[in-house]
């Protein structure tokens, strides 16, 4: 019988990029035993400040939920690091600089990605991450859940 191997966390394929195609990843990053840590207004400006600081990836549309958190994020230049060193980075920034010590650790130790391939897809996945608040109950109307925005526009190119 061949039977597939269960995958205990994500593999992260590098990167594909193609002459004047955009490159866009859709992530999704949890918290450490889903712990709801992120849906806090401290921490919505403590994310979007590291992520400004970060660098080399920039950060396009967000929704912070209690127990994870979803953006789509585009390398910054034409040299960048890989997204998991990336991701890697923020995480530690954010957890350093974390406001109430006894919540660590914060995230889990993985994440999931996607890269985008195609125009809708990107909207298909925005409209389906901006109702992540509706369908938990947590908002009446998508616009007003308050732990969302965009930092930067990621434009499609084909």
């Amino acid at each position: 019988m061949n039977e597939t191997p269960e995958r205990n966390s994500p593999v992260h394929m590098p990167v594909h990029e193609s002459f004047n195609l955009s490159v866009i990843v859709f992530l999704t990053v949890c918290t450490q035993d889903h712990k709801p840590l992120l849906a806090r207004k401290e921490i919505h400006e403590l994310l979007r400040s590291i992520w400004s600081e970060a660098g080399y990836w920039v950060v396009g549309r967000y929704v912070l939920m209690p127990n994870h958190l979803q953006l789509f994020c585009a390398p910054a230049g034409v040299e960048y690091p890989s997204l998991a060193n990336w991701v890697r980075f923020w995480k530690s920034r954010v957890s350093q600089a974390w406001p109430w010590p006894e919540e660590q650790p914060i995230w889990q130790r993985s994440f999931w990605d996607t890269q985008l391939r195609k125009e809708e897809r990107y909207s298909e996945k925005w409209e389906y991450v901006r109702q992540n608040p509706l369908r938990k109950g947590l908002v009446s109307r998508p616009e007003d859940w308050p732990y969302q925005g965009e930092m930067n526009v990621l434009e499609w190119h084909d």
